[in-house]
């Protein structure tokens, strides 16, 4: 039985700038600017123990299509490590990365194959005497929107055969609308395993032959929550298996908690360091989000807790330590909305001032000179309904902060 063993990741981001997070402390901030070089480094680590014959990058190797000498320079060292070891490696470049870009050329080893912006067809064979086929193409600039696939034609004369594909299925409207594709285009090629990138969700979406979103290798904001990761593939003429491995330094995670049965602000504090220590790990770093839900306690309680002190003081007990857990963001939702509810009876200014707040869909009028600057757009997804009915609430709870501060 003929057997290869790979690794298959994408969406590394290296060097992402994790805009508007420098308000975070220094050495949280430090630590969020190398975690995506750290979970490269670890993925080599692991396709290096498990000796793989080869590694797959899958696209968006950087950040931007103006790669920093130092990103390149650190890639250009991994590689190495793999070429050390005699581990080949098969990336494309996508829409972060394209090859319309300016920078700095750096040569990748020899064990590095970039594939050109045409379709092209890469023949390796093992030191087993395997041979495989790889089926991949680079970005040639930002935008692809031709349907890529129609140029992948499977050659008869390998053992495998693997197409790497930085694009997006049909119906995911979470990215930009790139290379679209559908299963059903990628089966019909009959080759043994897809390689995808793009998305930053893992995902699988067919079992035989495996069709695979690893999702990106580091999450770099609360909508990227979760473990990160990529996959070992060992890949038979009979079947495959696949494990994730978990590459992310710093996770992003959300939690709900019901706080109805919650009367003063230090019971509220208990509960929320509860949550902190259950996502606390060795080694790592959380940014967490909190939502506590059903808050029904005396207003000189409810006070203290939207005017800020309980998320300073979760944050303040955090700087100091290696495996934090940083409350990005501390969310307050009344039992029923009674304090917003009396608020509003106050006086008229305060009624308008919530109600504008709670008409989310009025965001895309509000920031289309973003979403409309030539620049901006380039790097900013489009908000889902569900984003912006979670901006309208934080704007809803900053309104409170700041009403009681006065």
């Amino acid at each position: 039985m003929k057997k290869l063993t790979f690794i298959h990741a994408a969406d590394l981001h290296l060097d992402s700038p994790m805009i508007g997070l420098k308000h975070l402390p220094q050495s949280i901030f430090r630590k969020l600017q190398e975690s995506t070089f750290e979970a490269l480094r670890t993925i080599v680590d692991q396709a290096i123990v498990l000796q793989v014959d080869f590694v797959i990058l899958a696209g968006d190797l950087f950040d931007g299509e103006d790669r920093s000498v130092r990103a390149q320079i650190r890639f250009l060292k991994e590689m190495e490590r793999l070429r050390a070891h005699n581990i080949a490696v098969f990336a494309v470049h996508g829409n972060h990365d394209h090859l319309d870009g300016e920078w700095t050329y750096l040569p990748m080893p020899e064990n590095v194959y970039i594939f050109p912006q045409e379709m092209d067809v890469k023949r390796f064979v093992t030191n087993k005497d395997i041979s495989i086929n790889l089926y991949g193409f680079s970005y040639p600039k930002r935008h692809v929107y031709e349907r890529m696939i129609q140029y992948y034609t499977k050659k008869e004369d390998a053992d495998f055969h693997i197409g790497i594909l930085h694009g997006q299925i049909e119906g995911n409207r979470e990215h930009g609308n790139y290379a679209p594709f559908t299963v059903n285009e990628l089966l019909e090629k009959n080759f043994d395993y897809w390689a995808l990138g793009h998305i930053h969700k893992r995902h699988q979406l067919h079992a035989e032959p495996p069709v695979i979103y690893p999702g990106n290798i580091q999450g770099r904001n609360r909508k990227e929550t979760g473990k990160k990761g990529c996959y070992y593939v060992q890949l038979t003429d009979m079947d495959a298996q696949l494990q994730f491995i978990e590459s992310s330094s710093v996770l992003w995670e959300e939690v709900m908690i019901n706080a109805s049965a919650i009367k003063t602000f230090h019971e509220l504090y208990l509960l929320c360091r509860k949550e902190m220590e259950r996502y606390r790990a060795d080694n790592q770093g959380t940014i967490l989000t909190i939502t506590a839900e059903n808050i029904d306690m005396p207003q000189e309680e409810y006070k203290s807790l939207v005017n800020g002190e309980l998320l300073d003081i979760l944050q303040e007990e955090e700087k100091g330590e290696d495996a934090f857990v940083w409350v990005a963001s501390l969310n307050i939702k009344e039992k029923e909305e009674w304090t917003l509810e009396q608020l509003m009876n106050e006086s008229d200014f305060y009624y308008e001032l919530i109600q504008t707040a709670r008409h989310y869909e009025q965001l895309d009028q509000r920031i289309s000179a973003l979403f409309d600057h030539p620049l901006a757009r380039r790097y900013v997804d489009s908000f889902t309904d569900e984003e912006k009915r979670k901006l309208a609430n934080e704007a809803q709870t900053v309104l409170l902060h700041l009403i009681y501060k006065q």
